[in-house]
């Protein structure tokens, strides 16, 4: 798997935006990724260096219109924390 297809998107929350002073950063990640290619990825990507990683599965909820019932997608969240001497990411640095 190519490091473009393990990191899907960003999760831009109210958390997640307290976390980035911290150099902890929050993404959706393919189903189907391991701690140790999350961090692989990211490395990779943003070449950045990476300290641990937090993995966990979010769960649908269900939602309704009307009389209907569904769930919302479910999908796999990381979070990623940097090193001390590491650079933080561009991307979110004009978001904080």
């Amino acid at each position: 798997m190519v490091a473009h297809d393990i990191i899907i998107r960003p999760i831009l929350s109210e958390k997640s935006y307290a976390d980035i002073a911290n150099k902890k950063y929050t993404f959706e990640v393919a189903a189907d990724a391991n701690k140790s290619m999350v961090k692989d990825a990211v490395q990779t990507i943003f070449k950045v260096k990476v300290e641990s990683v937090n993995i966990s599965n979010v769960y649908g909820k269900i939602k309704r219109q009307g009389k209907h019932e569904g769930l919302t997608g479910s999908y796999k969240k990381a979070i990623v924390q940097l090193t001390a001497d590491s650079k933080s990411i561009e991307f979110f640095d004009s978001l904080s």
